[in-house]
């Protein structure tokens, strides 16, 4: 990889793994109230993985995998539109919105958040049982202050 390469990399800043995790729950958490509509999330952490290209020590991003599943099935279709509505007026910018072509033709959402570099994919599970959205959060590539190591959970 050249040096070009590595830069390509999206950077989110110097933090350690913990105040990284701490700061992508937050936003889980902003996401989570924009639902608008009751309901219950899974209960997961973030957790820490690498950067492509980056030394494996000091260089990370933050990723919170999450499900929200409405009280009522009827108000998945009011959550995701909520949502897409909801985002951009939140500094979200929408890049892709549709079906993700899978046989159960899931509805997919994908934003991101520019100034707090994080984006999210959303996949609308109406098929499951029981029904919910998948959220995948991720942050940019993260290097460690000075004289730290990547702490991995």
């Amino acid at each position: 990889m050249t040096d070009d390469e590595a830069q390509s990399v999206p950077f989110a800043g110097t933090s350690t793994s913990r105040d990284a995790s701490d700061a992508l729950e937050e936003i889980s958490s902003s996401i989570y109230d924009l639902i608008g509509v009751k309901g219950k999330a899974s209960n997961s952490r973030p957790g820490v993985s690498d950067c492509s290209g980056k030394d494996t020590e000091t260089h990370f991003s933050i990723f919170h995998t999450w499900s929200f599943y409405p009280a009522s099935a009827s108000d998945l279709d009011v959550a995701m539109e909520r949502l897409r509505s909801e985002l951009p007026r939140n500094g979200w910018t929408i890049t892709d919105y549709g079906s993700d072509n899978s046989k159960n033709e899931n509805t997919t959402l994908t934003a991101d958040h520019d100034e707090k570099k994080v984006g999210v994919k959303i996949t609308q599970r109406s098929k499951n049982d029981p029904p919910k959205l998948s959220f995948d959060v991720v942050s940019e590539c993260y290097k460690v202050p000075s004289g730290q190591r990547v702490e991995r959970f």
